[in-house]
C-alpha cells in the first residue's frame, strides 16, 4: 500500500450519481457526482472529487471536517447568520464540524474534497 495518493481530477471511472436529500434541496434539479478515490483511519477520512450542476441546497456539516479546493465553476456559500462567499476556480475553503448554510452553485463546479468525520 502507498502512503502517496494523488487524486485525479478527471478520473477515468464511473462516478457515484445522486441527487441532492429532498429536505436538503432548497430549488433547482442539482446532478451530483462523486468520485470517492481514498479513505483511511479505518474510513473516518475520504478524498475524492465532487461535482455538482447549478441549484442551491441546504449545507449541514454535522460533525464533518471538510476541506475543499475547486476545479472549476463557481459557488456562492453563505452560512447561517452569515455574508454569502464566491468560490470560483483556483479558491480552496473549509467547512468545519457545525457549519450550517446555503451552498449555491452558480455553474457547475467539481472540487477536490478531503473530509475528516470522528
Amino acid at each position: 500500500m502507498s502512503l502517496l495518493k494523488t487524486i485525479e481530477t478527471n478520473p477515468s471511472f464511473a462516478p457515484r450519481e445522486n441527487t441532492p436529500a429532498p429536505d436538503r434541496l432548497i430549488s433547482g434539479n442539482p446532478q451530483l457526482k462523486t468520485w470517492a478515490q481514498d479513505e483511511a483511519h479505518g474510513e473516518l477520512v475520504h478524498t475524492g472529487v465532487w461535482e455538482a450542476t447549478p441549484g442551491v441546497t441546504r449545507s449541514i456539516k454535522g460533525q464533518t471536517f471538510e476541506f475543499c479546493h475547486i476545479l472549476s465553476g463557481v459557488v456562492e456559500i453563505t452560512p447561517d447568520g452569515g455574508q454569502p462567499v464566491v468560490y470560483r476556480a483556483g479558491d480552496s475553503f473549509v467547512m468545519k464540524p457545525g457549519f450550517v448554510g446555503v451552498w449555491k452553485t452558480i455553474e457547475t463546479v467539481r472540487k477536490i474534497y478531503v473530509t475528516v468525520t470522528p
